[in-house]
């Protein structure tokens, strides 16, 4: 993931309503097992490693973000741990076909959940984050965002 993805998604998680948590959530699950697919490619066990790692850990904040008292909660939590499983046959066996089947479950998911968020009107996951708007002011040769409300609380509750 570079650093312009970061960024991308930090931004994204301080402003998500907890269906656009998730929808997020899989577009970074997604990012690692690219990054992933690409490390093996380049015969690279050690970044292999750590994106798997970081996948895996993306798949362990769904799993524990499920009520199991609503459907189709069951349904993903199996699904989930299938994806734990052909993670780690993908860093044991250094192959790429078990992340693709991973890429392959996870993109309607994603694309579901996208849909869905619209339609959640609830406000963001995160209470007292700065508000961000992009678009007010322009850089030399790009758009640049302009953060409102620099006071001395970000994020936290005095």
């Amino acid at each position: 993931m570079t650093s312009v993805e970061k960024q991308d998604f930090t931004l994204r998680i301080s402003q998500a309503n907890s269906t656009q948590m998730v929808v997020i959530l899989y577009e970074m699950l997604l990012c690692y097992v690219r990054d992933a697919k690409k490390a093996l490619e380049q015969k690279d066990k050690t970044e292999c490693r750590t994106a798997i790692h970081r996948a895996r850990g993306c798949v362990s904040e769904l799993m524990h973000s499920l009520n199991l008292r609503y459907d189709p909660a069951p349904a993903l939590l199996s699904l989930y741990g299938f994806c734990i499983r052909r993670l780690a046959a993908a860093e044991s066996g250094q192959k790429a076909l078990p992340l693709e089947e991973i890429e392959r479950m996870i993109v309607p998911l994603r694309d579901a959940y996208e849909q869905i968020a619209g339609q959640n009107s609830a406000g963001a996951v995160m209470g007292n984050s700065q508000a961000v708007y992009a678009g007010l002011t322009y850089g030399r040769n790009s758009l640049t965002e302009d953060m409102a409300d620099q006071g001395t609380n970000r994020g936290m509750y005095a």
